[in-house]
């Protein structure tokens, strides 16, 4: 099944990148950023090929939210295109995200870059695998330890990596999903954003990382939970064991983001 679900993955990023060279608009979401017509075009794919291979809930970032997700075993968490700010500025730093839930678990997860082809995935219990565009097999993939930490582009500029800059090397990259693809090939030690996240901001790199070997929590060092009725993470720590232990002690020592301010009388 996971192969079916990389291609279908693959072929969604298609979609996006005929979309990116050709002219196209974009829109405010408000507070969620920018959307455009690639995002819509590969959710309404996905949304309609994915559950021909499995049937079960959905949750998207381009899809109404219902209640009814809630009383289902099986769900399809999908970003369709995880980085719109990035892919509408022409930075090779988004991705298409999907993951498959069972009872609040992730089973399996793949993370694709349409601008590079890089594809990422994991099973539960089976190890994360990494191929190339065009290449016609996989490798295995392993988180790496070390000093470099994924961060967002956005909280750099608030300034929230500056407890990093003694000991780390910062990185900027853009899609959550695709870092956290990028931690699960070692390309990283540690990625880190200390405000919530969407479930389907993490949810298919969150399998990926712990299939190669590392650990992905909130930012209070809690797994994660998914489907729940509001979707919601509280931030996301993940990466190779010693780095993901020091950065949930750092992020300790640096206290809340008053962006949680959200979950208040969750």
């Amino acid at each position: 099944m996971i192969e079916e679900i990389v291609k279908l993955a693959v072929r969604a990023g298609t979609i996006i990148e005929e979309v990116r060279n050709s002219p196209f608009s974009v829109e405010q979401k408000g507070s969620m950023g920018p959307v455009t017509e690639a995002d819509h075009r590969a959710d309404a794919f996905l949304k309609t090929e994915l559950p021909k291979v499995v049937d079960g809930g959905w949750l998207s970032e381009e899809t109404a939210d219902n209640d009814e997700r809630l009383s289902k075993e099986l769900l399809w968490v999908v970003d369709p295109l995880d980085g719109t700010k990035e892919f509408v500025e022409g930075v090779p730093q988004y991705s298409v995200a999907v993951a498959l839930v069972k009872k609040g678990e992730p089973i399996l997860g793949v993370v694709h870059n349409p601008a590079n082809g890089e594809t990422v995935w994991a099973e539960k219990g089976k190890g994360a695998f990494f191929r190339e565009r065009g290449a016609g097999r996989e490798e295995p993939v392993a988180v790496s330890d070390g000093r470099i930490v994924l961060a967002s582009r956005s909280e750099m500029k608030r300034g929230e990596f500056r407890p990093f800059e003694a000991d780390w090397e910062i990185q900027p990259v853009g899609s959550i999903e695709y870092k956290l693809a990028l931690i699960a090939m070692g390309r990283g030690a540690a990625t880190v954003s200390r405000g919530p996240k969407w479930e389907w901001d993490v949810c298919a790199g969150a399998i990926i990382v712990e299939e190669a070997g590392g650990v992905v929590t909130d930012a209070f060092g809690d797994r994660f939970r998914f489907n729940q009725e509001f979707p919601k993470v509280k931030g996301v720590i993940a990466g190779a064991p010693e780095a993901h232990a020091r950065v949930v002690e750092m992020v300790r020592l640096m206290g809340q983001s008053d962006r949680m301010d959200e979950f208040a009388g969750r």
